[in-house]
C-alpha cells in the first residue's frame, strides 16, 4: 500500500514536469487516476489507483503501463495490437472502454472500465490521463452462466503461436502434454483428455485434466490402460485413434450398446466428468498415429460446433510434432545409455588400493560423449590408468572415443612392458591414419608397487589437464611433469614421461576438463578451485570425495561431460 504523500511521485529525472502532478490535482480525484507519457510509461498515480491496483508507487512509476498491467481474461499478456488504451494514447483521442482486465500487484486480476484523455504532463511533453473504475455488476451474458465467448481470429492465431512456442521448447513428452492441457483449459474447454498409442499399438489414457475452482486438477483416477482400438468401430475416439478426421461427441453418442471396450470407457468418462459436449481430434506424427486429444465442456453451456474443429486440428498437429520430437529424443537417450554401459569399463581390483570413477554426461547432449576413463591389468607389469577426452560430446564423439580406447588397450596389452610415452606415440600414429577422431587429449599412467611396497606412478600426458595428488593431511598439488602435445596434430615429437611415488593414504585424481572449465572463467580459476576443494575433502571416503567435487567444483554453466578416475593408497605398513 502506498505511503501517504508518495503516490504522485514522478519518474526519476522528470523533475519539473511533475509539479502539477504532485500538487492537489491528482490526489483531489476520488477516482483512480494514472498519468502516462507518450510512450505509455507511468509518470504518476494517485492513492486511489494504488489502492485499486494493489501496487506501491515504486512498482508503478517508470514502468510500461501495457506490459505491467494489461492482461486477457486468463491472465496472459495482452498483445499490443489488441490494446484499445494504447490505441487511444497513440491517436491522442478521448476514448472510453469497458471490461478490460488488469493485473494487480498481488497477482490477482481485476476487470475495470476506463477513460483515457490526452494531457500535457509538462512542457513539450505529451501524454494521457487514464481514469480507472470498477464496472457495475454485469447482467448475465447470452446463453447463461456457462456461456463461452467465441475466439476471434486474432485469439486463434495467438493461441496457435503460443502452442508452437510452448510445445516445441521441451523434449519431455509428459511436460509437452501438460502444457497442451494448460493452453486449452479453460480457454477452450473444461476438460482435456489425451489418449496415446504405445509402440506396441496399445492405448493408454495418459492425461485427464479438469478446470475446477480456478486451477487445473489432474484426474489420475480416470487415467490408465485402455482397451485396444477396434478396426471397424464408427465411434469418435476409435476413429480418431485410427487417424480419421476430428469429430464432435456427447453423452448421447455413447448411450447405445457399446461396440467395444473403448466405448465402455467413453461412457464412463462422460458420466464421471459431466461433459455435455466434446471435440475429439487425432494426434498424428510425421509417420505414425500417436493418439487423440479430447476437449470437453461441462461447466460451459455452449456446445462445440463444427467451426471449432479446424482449430482443434491445428493444435493436435503441433502436439504431434512435439511428441514426435520427444519420442525421437527418448530413443536416442536409450541408445546412448546402452552405449555408455558398454563403453565405460568395470574397474579392476588392486589389492591394497581403493579405486572409483564417475561419469556425468553433458547437460544438453545425448548422455554420452568423448570423455572416458579406463583401468586394466598389464600382465605382470602393474595396471594401466587412463583418462581421455575426444573432441565433442555427442554420439559421434562417443564412437570416436570407443575407437581410441580400444586401440590404446590393444597397444598397451601387446607390449605390457612398454613405457607410457611409447604406447601413446603408437596410438597417436594410429589416430592420424585409422580412427575417425579429429583430436584427443589423454593421460596414460602405469601404477605398480615397488620393492618397498610403495605405489609408483609412471605417466605421460598428451595435452590433458594434469593429475591432482592430494595427501591425507590436506596438501594438494598438480603433477605438471610429463606434459606433451595432444593427439591428432600430426607433429612428430617425443612424449615426455615422469615417475613419482604416491604417499601413504594419498588420493590421485584423474579428470576431464568438464570438471574445471567454464565459458565465463579461465581454466586456471577452475584448476585453483579444484585444488582447494580437493584439499578440504582429503579426509572423506573416496566415493564421498568424488561426489563432493562434482557438487562443489563443476561449474553450473558447464556444457561438457565429465569423467573422473580416483584412487587412494593404503596407510603405511606397520613397523
Amino acid at each position: 500500500m502506498a505511503v501517504p504523500g508518495t503516490a504522485g511521485l514522478p519518474v526519476p529525472g522528470a523533475g519539473a514536469l511533475s509539479a502539477a502532478l504532485l500538487g492537489r490535482s491528482l490526489e483531489s480525484m476520488t477516482a483512480s487516476a494514472v498519468v502516462v507519457d507518450g510512450d505509455g510509461r507511468i509518470l504518476a498515480a494517485n492513492t486511489a489507483a494504488l489502492r485499486l491496483l494493489r501496487h506501491d508507487a515504486a512498482a508503478l512509476v517508470g514502468q510500461d503501463s501495457h506490459d505491467l498491467l494489461h492482461r486477457d481474461e486468463h491472465g496472459h499478456a495482452l498483445p499490443r495490437s489488441r490494446c484499445l488504451m494504447r490505441k487511444a494514447l497513440l491517436t491522442q483521442g478521448t476514448v472510453h472502454g469497458d471490461a478490460e482486465w488488469f493485473a494487480r500487484g498481488d497477482g490477482t486480476l481485476i476487470r475495470l472500465s476506463w477513460l483515457v484523455t490526452p494531457c500535457a504532463p509538462g512542457a513539450a511533453t505529451t501524454g494521457a490521463l487514464a481514469l480507472l473504475y470498477e464496472q457495475p455488476q454485469e447482467a448475465p451474458p447470452p446463453g447463461g452462466a456457462g456461456y463461452a465467448a467465441p475466439l476471434t481470429e486474432l485469439d486463434r492465431l495467438s493461441l496457435l503461436a503460443e502452442t508452437t512456442t510452448r510445445l516445441t521448447s521441451t523434449l519431455d513428452a509428459d511436460e509437452a502434454l501438460h502444457r497442451l492441457a494448460a493452453l486449452t483449459v479453460p480457454r477452450l474447454a473444461d476438460w482435456a483428455v489425451v489418449d496415446l498409442l504405445t509402440e506396441r499399438d496399445e492405448v493408454r489414457r495418459v492425461l485427464v485434466v479438469e478446470h475446477k475452482d480456478g486451477i487445473l486438477i489432474e484426474r489420475s483416477d480416470l487415467q490408465g490402460p485402455m482397451p485396444p482400438v477396434p478396426a471397424e468401430s464408427p465411434m469418435p475416439l476409435s476413429r480418431a485413434l485410427r487417424g480419421a478426421a476430428s469429430t464432435l461427441a456427447g453423452p448421447a453418442t455413447y448411450q447405445g450398446p457399446p461396440d467395444s471396450g473403448i466405448a465402455v470407457e467413453q461412457q464412463r468418462l462422460f458420466a464421471v466428468t459431466g461433459m455435455h459436449s466434446a471435440a475429439i481430434a487425432p494426434i498424428r506424427g510425421l509417420r505414425d498415429m500417436l493418439g487423440a486429444l479430447t476437449l470437453g465442456r461441462s461447466q460451459r453451456r455452449d456446445a462445440f460446433t463444427p467451426a471449432d474443429l479446424p482449430l482443434l486440428e491445428d493444435l493436435t498437429r503441433r502436439a504431434g510434432l512435439a511428441l514426435d520430437n520427444a519420442r525421437l529424443y527418448q530413443r536416442q537417450l536409450k541408445v546412448a545409455e546402452t552405449m555408455q554401459r558398454h563403453l565405460l569399463p568395470q574397474l579392476p581390483v588392486l589389492p591394497g588400493l581403493e579405486m572409483t570413477s564417475r561419469y556425468v554426461p553433458a547437460p544438453h547432449a545425448s548422455s554420452v560423449g568423448g570423455d572416458w576413463y579406463d583401468a586394466f591389468a598389464l600382465a605382470g607389469h602393474g595396471h594401466a590408468l587412463v583418462i581421455g577426452d575426444v573432441v565433442g560430446h555427442d554420439l559421434d564423439a562417443a564412437a570416436g572415443m570407443a575407437q581410441v580406447r580400444n586401440m590404446l588397450r590393444a597397444f598397451a596389452w601387446s607390449d605390457p612392458g612398454a613405457a607410457p610415452g611409447t604406447v601413446v606415440t603408437r596410438l597417436d600414429e594410429a589416430v592420424m591414419h585409422i580412427a575417425e577422431v579429429p583430436m584427443a587429449t589423454m593421460i596414460l599412467a602405469r601404477i605398480a608397487p615397488d620393492d618397498d611396497g610403495r605405489w609408483r606412478l609412471h605417466w605421460t600426458n598428451g595435452g590433458h589437464p594434469p593429475p591432482l595428488l592430494v595427501t591425507h593431511d590436506g596438501r594438494a598439488r598438480y603433477l605438471d611433469e610429463a606434459h606433451g602435445i595432444l593427439l591428432g596434430t600430426g607433429l612428430d615429437r617425443a612424449r615426455p614421461e615422469a615417475v613419482t611415488v604416491l604417499p601413504p593414504r594419498s588420493t590421485l585424481l584423474l579428470y576431464t576438463d568438464g570438471l574445471v572449465e567454464s565459458p565465463r572463467h579461465a581454466i586456471d580459476d577452475g584448476l585453483d578451485r579444484l585444488r582447494r576443494h580437493a584439499a578440504s575433502f582429503a579426509h572423506r571416503p573416496l566415493d564421498a570425495f568424488c561426489d563432493s567435487l562434482l557438487d562443489e567444483v563443476r561449474p553450473r554453466d558447464n556444457d561438457d561431460d565429465v569423467a573422473m578416475l580416483a584412487l587412494r593408497t593404503p596407510g603405511p605398513a606397520p613397523a
